[in-house]
């Protein structure tokens, strides 16, 4: 019998995102300028809406360094409302 894989949401850490804006000064803007992406997709990552890409994350990786992988997103089961 197959292994089903469960469903997974990742999102960002709006929390540790905003805390990383207000110690380095930087506007949201600026964020996603240096994320080559739009403000406004940036809103959406920030406020949950929408997930980042593979490609997106690994960049967000670098440029909000020196956080971790674990302290910039959030991983939940999709059908676990409790922790979203």
């Amino acid at each position: 019998m197959k292994k089903s894989k469960r469903p997974v949401s990742l999102r960002v850490n709006s929390f540790a995102v905003w805390e990383y804006l207000t110690k380095q000064n930087l506007a949201q803007n600026e964020l996603a300028k240096r994320l080559g992406i739009s403000s406004g997709y940036m809103a959406q990552l920030i406020n949950g809406s929408r997930s980042p890409s593979p490609k997106l994350r690994r960049k967000m990786l670098d440029v909000l360094s020196p956080l971790s992988f674990e302290e910039i997103f959030l991983i939940s089961n999709r059908g676990d409302k409790g922790n979203q």
